[in-house]
């Protein structure tokens, strides 16, 4: 597919300039035969610039990241949502982009789910408070994008992003992935469960909570894989795993609440099931009491998120400089400070562009090594299942 692309924006590109060649040159000839003053080369190309420009670019590399900045400080905003600070080092990738561009940023509902973050861009449809570009999870990229809901664009570093995580028509790119871990507060859990098998023993005296709903959030609907996985269930067979919150919530082990750093802090939620960046990410910032990360020894689920431009953004051009950012080597190992796996990692690692000190703060790689992805078609089959069970199986209602 990208192949195919680029002989097609190549082929396209030479077409244009050829169509300009031939009218300047017919210019010149009726110039030159009524005594008239021609057009110059210079003027031509800044024409043709003014062109280009007149609507925001397919791809990064069609401008210069100087034209691309100066576009954006002409909206001087960009709307984004469903970024708290305390998520994938997103606090610095905000500020940095901020202090960078010298655009307002507003940040709107930071704890959305991805589902609320779809269902901004259709209820605000118009409004100048839209959100310009989401973060969500790939089963909330495949549907909205088919449904006309976002922008294409291909971000300059595209071709650096692995193949399996990107859309080749260009409306939605993978940004960074992790793996379901448990965090528990030691001073209000006895342990953090090493499988998913312990969390329902006898001796394992907390109750235990998602990052939001799993028929709405993909971290959520992740977790659910995970114990899928650890207790029979396949890629193709998610069943297991409502199964497994349906036996957690029957032994009264399951807080079916939206984990946030507030219920974390406040020791609401002492045990939770959440992406291992967001739990590395706790352990880091609150040092008032022990907070313990383990990766599932059986059910390893590994999962990744997507960055998506909204067809109708309020400020089109600051939502692609604010993905040229991401994308950039700066943006990705912000995100890597942050304990996720940004996109381009293996890209950056081949490079040596990776401070050691990075590598050196995640965990052992061995912990990764048996980690499963499911495919878009298993993730769609799954959200259905999910949708349809959840409610009867595991919430009563």
């Amino acid at each position: 597919m990208e192949d195919y692309q680029e002989q097609e924006y190549e082929f396209l590109r030479k077409l244009e300039e050829e169509q300009l060649d031939r009218r300047k040159l017919l210019k010149r000839g009726l110039a030159a035969g009524a005594g008239l003053t021609i057009l110059s080369l210079p003027e031509a190309a800044l024409a043709a610039r003014r062109s280009v420009l007149a609507t925001p670019p397919l791809r990064g590399r069609d401008i210069s990241m100087a034209e691309l900045v100066k576009e954006a400080k002409k909206e001087g905003k960009i709307n984004v949502i469903a970024l708290p600070d305390d998520w994938a080092n997103y606090v610095e990738v905000k500020s940095t982009f901020k202090k960078k561009y010298g655009l307002e940023l507003a940040d709107e509902d930071p704890q959305a789910s991805s589902g609320a973050e779809v269902q901004a861009i259709i209820s605000l449809k118009g409004q100048s408070r839209a959100p310009d570009v989401v973060d969500v999870g790939p089963g909330f990229a495949v549907g909205p994008a088919n449904d006309g809901l976002y922008a294409r664009y291909y971000n300059t570093n595209f071709k650096t992003v692995p193949r399996a995580m990107k859309d080749g028509r260009g409306f939605w790119t993978g940004d960074y992935t992790g793996v379901i871990a448990f965090g528990a507060n030691l001073s209000v859990a006895n342990r953090v469960p090493t499988s998913w098998a312990d969390v329902l023993s006898s001796d394992f005296n907390a109750k235990i909570a998602l990052n939001d709903d799993p028929r709405k959030a993909n971290a959520a609907f992740s977790g659910v894989f995970s114990a899928a996985l650890a207790n029979g269930g396949s890629l193709s067979d998610i069943t297991p795993g409502i199964d497994y919150f349906a036996k957690l919530a029957k032994a009264g082990k399951f807080q079916p609440i939206n984990v946030t750093p507030q219920t974390v802090a406040s020791g609401q939620t002492p045990v939770t099931i959440d992406w291992d960046y967001n739990q590395l990410g706790y352990k880091k910032t609150y040092t008032n009491f022990k907070w313990d990360v383990t990766i599932p020894k059986t059910g390893a689920y590994a999962g990744y998120y997507c960055q998506a431009i909204n067809a109708t953004a309020p400020h089109p051009w600051a939502a692609r400089l604010w993905e040229e950012f991401l994308f950039s080597d700066q943006g990705q190992l912000l995100w890597l400070k942050g304990f996720t796996h940004p996109a381009r990692f293996n890209d950056l690692v081949k490079r040596k562009v990776v401070p050691k000190a990075l590598i050196d703060a995640l965990p052992s790689a061995a912990l990764y090594a048996g980690a499963k992805v499911a495919s878009l078609g298993q993730i769609t089959k799954a959200k259905a299942i999910v949708a349809a069970q959840w409610g009867p199986k595991v919430l009563g209602a």
